[in-house]
């Protein structure tokens, strides 16, 4: 028989006994985050390790309730910052089995639950993403036209870029992408609602993120006539400086800084949550592409339009990077059936242009910039039955012997868009009667 000195004995015991705590206890909850956003929110629990985890909900008070195995904490729950509508508050409660952490959101309200795991991305390292939705989330629709109402106001989505867990890029002095380009696209938003004939609908409002392709689809269930996307340039050293103009490429970006600014948006989906991936199951696959490729062609074309002259008024107010729109492939350009143009307001990592980005005055000239390139485009080409079509149209009054045939000619325009334009069910026509005639 082997004899083992006491000592030694006693040491394999006590290692023995910790063995469970160390299984028990091996990933650490280091962090919660908050990020509301208007109809949802998303918390996010920053960990140590990869997560294993449970989750189901209660009611009579509502509550989700997630169990995180051989997971522990020190951090105080309470001190959380909370400014969702939705969350009442995280708080710890007791464990169904040992070395099970479990933690309880209290909700306002019922709420649908998506949760997934995160694997480390700089600056964050594992994460475990709560997003909870209390119903149709997004922007207001934007208002049914009815029958007393004859025309509509051309609507302008404006995306403020990153948000929430995504910070975009970081300037030398610390000045946040995702802050200054909230307060750029808020300006924007505002001047537009000041323009007659116009709305502007927010893609965030607040300090959240938005998935790249949910910004275009709140784009289009607000019915946009065009998405603005405003953003901070960035790149590996200080030196560039200066706005930009991006449009949509089906190609791969041919300069290194828009392919540096491709590899940033995928960094992007990493930071903020997984990405969608949109699939088209139609049996009708080759049509189907054939119309989506002839809307692209006419949004993109109607999309560099709109990029040159926001393009122009930018170089009244600052430097530009580069004095014709630039091609990339990016996400939130990708919405076949909506015109979009990307905007770098400057460089965020140019000490320089990190400053003025900060400055009120400078932020209220470059939203002018592309309030003005906006405005520009659409009052020369206003979309069909808006206010601003029916404000720059011209009336005609009808003189014996004239037909539609004969007015459409004379200010080359079709008959079908002078019937459109005055809600005429057929060709008769009176004399005296006046007609809005609209642009060609």
């Amino acid at each position: 028989m082997i004899r083992i000195d006491p000592i030694i004995k006693s040491v394999l015991i006590l290692l023995l006994l910790c063995v469970p705590i160390i299984a028990h206890s091996a990933n650490k909850l280091e962090g919660v985050r908050i990020w509301a956003a208007p109809e949802s929110t998303r918390v996010v629990f920053d960990l140590s390790e990869a997560p294993k985890y449970t989750h189901f909900t209660l009611t009579s008070p509502y509550r989700l309730v997630v169990d995180l195995s051989s997971s522990a904490t020190k951090i105080d729950l309470s001190k959380i910052e909370n400014n969702s509508k939705l969350v009442k508050k995280v708080r710890i409660s007791q464990p169904p089995s040992k070395g099970t952490l479990r933690l309880v959101i209290d909700l306002v309200k019922p709420a649908k639950a998506n949760l997934f795991a995160l694997s480390p991305t700089a600056p964050y390292g594992n994460r475990l993403v709560v997003d909870l939705d209390s119903g149709a989330g997004g922007a207001k629709q934007a208002p049914k036209v009815t029958p007393s109402e004859e025309m509509r106001d051309v609507i302008v989505a404006i995306d403020a870029g990153h948000g929430g867990d995504d910070p975009g890029s970081i300037g030398p002095s610390g000045t946040y992408e995702k802050k200054v380009v909230l307060q750029i696209a808020k300006k924007v938003e505002a001047k537009i609602n000041a323009t007659p004939g116009m709305k502007a609908v927010m893609t965030r409002s607040g300090d959240y993120f938005v998935n790249l392709n949910k910004r275009s689809e709140i784009a289009r269930n607000s019915k946009a006539d065009l998405l603005v996307s405003i953003h901070a340039d960035a790149f590996t050293s200080p030196q560039p400086q200066g706005a930009s103009v991006w449009v949509l490429s089906m190609r791969r970006a041919n300069s290194e800084i828009g392919r540096w600014l491709e590899q940033k948006e995928k960094h992007s989906e990493l930071l903020g949550g997984a990405g969608e991936i949109i699939q088209n199951t139609d049996n009708e696959q080759y049509l189907a592409m054939t119309l989506l490729d002839m809307s692209m062609d006419r949004s993109m074309a109607i999309s560099h339009n709109i990029a040159g002259d926001v393009l122009s008024n930018l170089g009244r107010v600052t430097k530009l990077h580069k004095h014709q729109p630039e091609a990339a492939s990016f996400a939130v350009l990708k919405s076949p059936d909506i015109p979009s143009i990307l905007v770098e307001t400057g460089f965020i990592s140019n000490h320089k242009e990190e400053r003025l980005l900060t400055q009120r005055e400078h932020q209220n000239n470059i939203a002018n910039a592309v309030h003005k390139g906006v405005v520009r485009y659409f009052e020369n080409n206003p979309p069909a039955n808006t206010l601003m079509a029916k404000n720059s149209a011209t009336s005609h009054k009808v003189a014996k012997g004239e037909s539609l045939s004969v007015i459409a000619h004379r200010y080359q325009v079709s008959i079908a868009s002078i019937k459109k334009a005055n809600k005429l069910t057929s060709n008769t026509l009176r004399i005296g009667q006046k007609l809005v005639i609209p642009r060609a």
